[in-house]
């Protein structure tokens, strides 16, 4: 009796104030999983690395790096295993060969096309990169911005690696370097002049393509009618552009809610994927009066953001600028990365395809595949038909399947 009054009395104390915070911790984060958006993420996560990988390579004397090398920068990549085991993956994007007794990976002659692609897009598409970096600029609060931060989002935002040596010089009555403290961690760029046409939003922009007054769009199920609610009842809040100086707005208002959606609103139009991840948008906290809280404010709005807890890196994306899985209007330069992607997707096939006939050699040796197809024939007719037309074989078996697939994620392979 005395063992269970402690246990009713430990249960009531569980049951009281201690429990909310974790109940409350818990629904902070939490929101309603879209598959095509989710879709969207994970489809980007090789392309990512690989791209990493293809910049080391470039930056390598000759443009070929050792293995060694590569495995050493594989943690760097939050990848574990072989690096020639990932890269044999991509035979379509990667090359070896042996010199002095040490193998070397270089890039293959299609790939080398797609960077001289990309490189001559980049030159193309100049004028709107700096167009690009002085929105940020105009939408910081002294239009400064540190050099260190931007480095982070350089490429969510399509600037080449060398964006300060290749544009700012060429723009000196735009922008300059300011260095007040003389270490390199506090090197900003500063906006020298402004220029109303670029402080339109691209909310604003839609608005008037519409003929309408600015307002943000939803995308919800018809089924919330409580979120509905609530978008209506934040939508009727006049807009506030990003480029309008916040100081006269007072914090925790509804219109400086406004303002600050309409920021990263702003912020996810510019980039190439509109998206980006949470934690690198805290990092301009300062520079753009961004609240401490940023991911509860965003999850405020799920009819404009989708918050993602994918790969544990909680990334926001623009709902309205994707349509289903897909990005409703391409940037150039995600044309020319998403050739590379189909590169990837193809090699990625070849050794795919490869495994499986060696595996397959290797259990018509064992006697594994003779009596799989006596199982084979006890099944429906047209599955037999399909197994015994298809030379590679049993492709239409979800077990085979899992099997020829395994090798795509196996970083262990051979």
């Amino acid at each position: 009796m005395f063992a269970q009054k402690l246990i009713n009395g430990s249960s009531r104390r569980q049951n009281s104030l201690p429990l909310l915070y974790p109940l409350r911790n818990f629904s902070l984060w939490s929101m309603k999983k879209d598959p095509d958006l989710e879709a969207a993420l994970s489809r980007n996560r090789r392309w990512i690395v690989n791209n990493r990988i293809k910049n080391m390579i470039l930056r390598c004397p000759g443009q070929a790096a050792s293995v060694k090398y590569l495995q050493k920068k594989f943690r760097t990549l939050d990848l574990q295993g072989k690096a020639v085991n990932w890269l044999k993956k991509y035979p379509c994007c990667f090359d070896f060969y042996l010199q002095n007794d040490e193998y070397y990976c270089r890039l293959t002659k299609r790939m080398l096309s797609l960077v001289e692609e990309e490189e001559s897009v980049k030159d193309i598409q100049e004028p709107f990169y700096v167009e690009r970096l002085a929105k940020l600029l105009m939408m910081s609060t002294n239009q400064r911005i540190n050099v260190v931060k931007l480095n982070e989002l350089r490429r969510n935002f399509g600037f080449p690696d060398d964006y300060i040596i290749r544009i700012l010089p060429r723009y000196p009555d735009m922008f300059r370097l300011v260095n007040h403290t003389g270490r390199k961690s506090s090197m900003e760029i500063e906006l020298l002049s402004w220029n109303p046409d670029f402080a339109v939003s691209a909310v604003e922009a839609s608005a008037l393509e519409r003929g309408c007054s600015p307002c943000f769009s939803c995308s919800l199920p018809s089924s919330w009618v409580q979120s509905w609610e609530r978008f209506h009842e934040f939508n009727a809040i006049p807009y506030v552009s990003p480029y309008v100086c916040a100081s006269g707005l007072v914090e925790g208002t509804k219109e400086m809610e406004k303002r600050t959606v309409g920021l990263v609103h702003e912020l996810l139009s510019l980039s190439l994927w509109k998206k980006m991840s949470i934690v690198k948008l805290g990092h301009f906290k300062k520079e753009l009066g961004l609240p401490d809280k940023l991911n509860v404010l965003l999850l405020k709005h799920p009819g404009i953001f989708y918050v993602s807890n994918r790969y544990q890196i909680y990334t926001v994306l623009l709902k309205d600028a994707y349509n289903g899985s897909e990005l409703k209007e391409m940037d150039p330069l995600v044309v020319v990365k998403g050739k590379f992607g189909e590169l990837m997707q193809e090699g990625l096939h070849e050794y795919n395809q490869r495994h499986y006939l060696m595996n397959l050699e290797k259990h018509k040796k064992k006697g594994i595949v003779a009596a799989r197809s006596g199982k084979r024939k006890d099944r429906s007719s047209e599955t037999s038909e399909q197994d015994n037309g298809d030379k590679v074989g049993g492709l239409f078996n979800p077990e085979e399947r899992k099997r020829f697939y395994k090798v795509l994620f196996d970083d262990a392979g051979p």
